[in-house]
């Protein structure tokens, strides 16, 4: 990343995808409009908690390894009705979801792809059929663990979570590419 580049705070994805991944996705695609290149929008990571319901102390301590992962605090998702079957009532906690944006978006976008999924057990990439036909992704992690900021030691259970990747991308062949161009290790 250049000493620029650090001044106004930007991260080294999104200094490469201003340099060189817009250029390739321009030739690629002939895009007459540099508006017309697809960039990231947004990133949203959910994490389920159904043993909330029996368990306090699950609530604090995935909201405290989510903030070590994102550098942002979760906010709590709460039943819209109660389903007797599970013991659930509206109003109760079973989850925690944030949107990240900006700087933290590229962030844990480089983190992710270069710290994170190559820490996957046996990993050979991730699946190419996550589009959902308008360029965004979908990403589902079995453990929280395969992130450097959580420390092992600390956490009391292993927990799944799913990361969803928002373009601006118009088809899935685009959004694909972007991402590729991106360093996400897809399968062959």
């Amino acid at each position: 990343m250049t000493t620029d580049a650090i001044t106004r705070n930007e991260s080294r994805m999104r200094v490469q995808h201003r340099d060189e991944v817009s250029a390739q996705l321009t030739a690629d695609f002939s895009y007459t409009n540099p508006m017309q290149v697809p960039t990231l929008s947004k990133i949203a990571v959910n994490i389920g908690l159904g043993e909330a319901l029996d368990n306090a102390n699950a609530l604090e301590s995935a909201t405290q390894d989510l903030m070590a992962i994102t550098g942002q605090r979760p906010y709590v998702r709460r039943a819209k009705h109660a389903i007797s079957n599970f013991k659930l009532r509206e109003g109760n906690p079973i989850g925690l979801a944030l949107t990240l944006r900006g700087v933290r978006m590229w962030e844990f976008y480089d983190r992710l792809v270069t710290a994170a999924l190559p820490r996957v057990r046996d990993f050979r990439g991730v699946s190419q059929n996550a589009f959902d036909g308008h360029g965004n992704y979908s990403l589902g992690l079995t453990e929280q663990v395969i992130f450097p900021e959580v420390n092992f030691d600390t956490i009391d259970r292993v927990r799944g979570l799913q990361v969803n990747i928002v373009t601006t991308a118009q088809t899935d062949e685009e959004g694909k590419r972007l991402l590729e161009l991106l360093g996400m290790p897809f399968t062959r």
